[in-house]
């Protein structure tokens, strides 16, 4: 064999033993890629509920730069491209699209069988009405940075404006003080404008003052205006809510809480908010009162007792009681593990499906193993009918029953504050797998 020909040869070689672990990775990737759908659908996961990505197979080039970039583990590679495997995990913070090298990536809302209702707004987040703001979790970003970084960017679109309020009337008026809210309040200081926050709550916060005990509700860093960096990577409820309570105090936001907004009407040139406390006018509204709104009902007799709630804020009160938790969604089956915790307490949840569908892998392994040792008993494909002081009443598949029991608290979701949006002339729209 000539010498050219040994070079070839071993340059094939020498590329050959390059490539083969290449492969293998790839091939090893590809069937992790499978085993993640699969396990998607078993847990359904596979049905976005809100935000997610879709990818456009044909300007995919299979980098994997998106998929290594989400910590959500919400696309894998499959036959050499990417594909949103547990769409239904993305909380909507656009990693994969910003680092697709193609642009191939598109967040959008809803499917096209499965619509999802949001206001209209601009890229500015101005809806219909001018001078109408909303930002945060009813424009369809739930994850707390995405929540502060809309609050500064709306405060810096309104900013630029050198126009500003005279007399009583304020510039802005904020409705609602949780992440969103509370990141246009502290941006609103930064540029020196006059504002008041109005909150329904009795403290900052918003919604998460109502998630579970110890919920994880932030796993990475976050800058706050005036405050500095939060640099702890996993950050629980009550630890957000006290810094929150911390940066409210050093900063004197001008914040008033345990005060309803009923109406927000023009008054001019300017905006009439009106109070359950009395009415402030401004000229411009941001509101980031969140997509719950009020906690969805049952519509059972019952129903308005004391013993029914519409959130867990002390699990420990209700050791050696009788409950029953209504829901299967992550916040049910989270509030229904807190409880079983507690001595002698007897938990039972009750769904409306045969199984748990769309939760946290970890929340269904956890809530199994409660089932499998007793602590939890779960009423499949179950209807509640009726609540009194000790006992609940409910049917299934196999009839009518009546169940001992002290409390029910009730995970169902919220109703979006459609009303309230109607009458301040915000228009909404039915998003199908659109931006």
């Amino acid at each position: 064999m000539d010498e050219s020909l040994l070079v070839l040869v071993a340059g094939a070689v020498l590329m050959l033993g390059a490539a083969v672990p290449t492969v293998l990775a790839r091939r090893r990737r590809e069937r992790d890629a499978h085993a993640a759908r699969a396990t998607a659908r078993d847990y359904g996961l596979h049905e976005p509920v809100s935000l997610h990505p879709v990818v456009d197979p044909g300007r995919c080039i299979g980098s994997g730069t998106c998929i290594d970039v989400c910590p959500e583990n919400v696309l894998g590679m499959i036959d050499g491209q990417a594909v949103a495997i547990a769409p239904a995990r993305c909380v909507g913070h656009g990693l994969c699209e910003r680092a697709c090298p193609m642009e191939a990536i598109t967040l959008v809302f809803g499917t096209s069988t499965r619509g999802i209702e949001l206001p209209r707004i601009r890229e500015n987040f101005e809806t219909n009405v001018p001078g109408v703001f909303i930002i945060g979790e009813l424009g369809g970003m739930g994850l707390v940075r995405n929540a502060f970084e809309q609050g500064r960017q709306c405060i810096a679109g309104i900013a630029k404006d050198r126009a500003r309020a005279d007399g009583d009337v304020l510039d802005v008026a904020v409705v609602g003080c949780g992440p969103a809210g509370l990141s246009a309040a502290l941006h609103l200081q930064q540029a020196g404008l006059r504002f008041v926050v109005i909150e329904k709550e009795p403290d900052v916060g918003g919604a998460v003052r109502h998630y579970p005990r110890r919920k994880l509700v932030m796993t990475h860093t976050l800058d706050i205006p005036g405050h500095g960096r939060i640099r702890e990577r996993e950050v629980s409820k009550e630890r957000l809510i006290e810094i929150w309570s911390d940066v409210v105090q050093q900063a004197r936001l001008p914040i008033v809480t345990g005060t309803l907004v009923e109406r927000v009407e023009r008054d001019g040139g300017a905006f009439r908010v009106t109070t359950t406390d009395g009415v402030h006018r401004a000229r411009r509204v941001i509101l980031a009162i969140g997509r719950r709104g009020v906690p969805r009902k049952l519509g059972v007799p019952g129903e308005e007792g004391d013993n029914v709630y519409y959130g867990l804020a002390e699990p420990e009160s209700f050791a050696g009681r009788r409950v029953l938790v209504v829901g299967g969604g992550d916040s049910s089956v989270e509030a229904a593990l807190m409880l079983a915790n507690e001595p002698d307490t007897t938990v039972h949840l009750s769904y409306r499906r045969a199984q748990l569908a769309r939760i946290k892998p970890a929340n269904l392994d956890r809530f199994l193993d409660a089932v499998r040792t007793g602590r939890i008993t779960p009423l499949w494909s179950s209807e509640l009918r009726k609540i009194t002081t000790h006992t609940v009443r409910y049917t299934d598949e196999a009839g009518t029953h009546t169940l001992p029991n002290d409390d029910v608290f009730v995970f169902i979701g919220g109703e979006l504050p459609s009303k309230f949006l109607q009458e301040t002339g915000v228009a909404m729209d039915t998003k199908f797998g659109e931006p």
